[in-house]
C-alpha cells in the first residue's frame, strides 16, 4: 500500500458527488503528467500504465455521466472523453507526445471548471445554512462552551 492510501480512502468514502469527480479529474491529470515523464526517460511500461490508468479514469467519468440530466453537457462530454481516450491511445502507440500534453491540457480545463462549480456549490450551501441573529445570540453560551466564541 503506497503512503497516504488510508487517507485518500477516508477522503474518498466521505466525498460528495462534486468532489469525486475533482478526485477523478486530478489523478487522471496526474497519470497523464506520470505519462510524460516516463515516455521522456524511455520507460514503455509505466508508460503504457500510466496512460492505461488515464483510460480507466477517462472511462469512470464516461460512465458517471447522466444524460436524462445532462443534456447537452453531458453529451459533449462523451464526446470530449472519448476524444481523450483517442489521443492518448495514439500518444501509446507512435510513442508522441503531443497528445499526451493536448489531453493534460483539456484535463486541466475541465478540472478547473468543476473545481469552481463546486466553489459556487460550496459557498452557495454554506449561505443556506447561515443562521439568524437571533438564534446566534440565544445560543451564544452554548457556542463558547464548545470553544467557540459568540
Amino acid at each position: 500500500m503506497w503512503p497516504g492510501a488510508a487517507y485518500f480512502e477516508t477522503r474518498v468514502l466521505s466525498a460528495d458527488p462534486l468532489e469525486l469527480i475533482c478526485l477523478l479529474y486530478q489523478h487522471a491529470i496526474d497519470a497523464v503528467r506520470d505519462a510524460r515523464r516516463y515516455m521522456a526517460s524511455g520507460e514503455i511500461a509505466a508508460r503504457a500504465h500510466a496512460i492505461s490508468k488515464t483510460i480507466a479514469i477517462l472511462g469512470e467519468l464516461n460512465g458517471s455521466l447522466d444524460h436524462s440530466a445532462g443534456g447537452g453537457i453531458s453529451s459533449n462530454l462523451e464526446q470530449l472523453y472519448n476524444y481523450m481516450t483517442i489521443r492518448l491511445t495514439e500518444a501509446n502507440l507512435h510513442k508522441k507526445e503531443a497528445p499526451l500534453a493536448e489531453v493534460e491540457r483539456l484535463l486541466a480545463t475541465l478540472a478547473e471548471a468543476w473545481k469552481e462549480t463546486r466553489a459556487r456549490q460550496s459557498a452557495s450551501t454554506q449561505a443556506a445554512v447561515t443562521l439568524p441573529s437571533t438564534t446566534w445570540q440565544e445560543s451564544g453560551d452554548a457556542c463558547v462552551g464548545h470553544g467557540w466564541s459568540a
